[in-house]
């Protein structure tokens, strides 16, 4: 079975850049973390409410970076979200930062990431499994989806 992949568009601003109007590495990281929240949010899951409800956060275990190319100023990106493997209380995925090329040319791949994220108890901050109903959506996305899901790929 070829894994899922959720696709998530950034522009580059300013604001990412250094004063080469090259992006700064370490906002790749807060790329990929949007990315990864826009994915839940597709999936029916707000982060804000997960700590609300069952007071549960997720929180990045661990992150390995590959840096292949630089983004630029006002690059359109694609960023790639696949699902690795998931238990009972933590995600590994691998995430990929693309920037879209002239209509003739294939992406090139700036920036790789294999990300292992845990859920945990809000206050304590000690590992916690996930909701059933979340373990459930996970598993329905990586079977084919969810009515929610409409930029997910095969």
């Amino acid at each position: 079975m070829t894994p899922r992949e959720f696709i998530w568009p950034v522009r580059v601003y300013w604001e990412d850049t250094d004063a080469g109007g090259i992006v700064y590495y370490a906002n790749y990281l807060k790329f990929f973390e949007r990315a990864r929240t826009e994915w839940l949010r597709s999936l029916g899951l707000e982060q804000s409410a997960l700590a609300a409800q069952s007071a549960l956060s997720f929180v990045v275990a661990e992150v390995h970076l590959r840096y292949a190319a630089a983004a630029r100023l006002d690059d359109a990106l694609q960023l790639r979200l696949r699902l690795v493997e998931y238990g009972s209380a933590s995600l590994r995925l691998q995430q990929q930062a693309w920037r879209e090329q002239a209509a003739d040319a294939a992406p090139l791949l700036l920036c790789s990431a294999d990300v292992r994220v845990g859920c945990v108890h809000t206050a304590s901050l000690r590992p916690a499994r996930m909701p059933g109903t979340l373990r459930q959506l996970l598993a329905a996305w990586v079977q084919g989806g969810t009515a929610n899901d409409a930029s997910a790929t095969a």
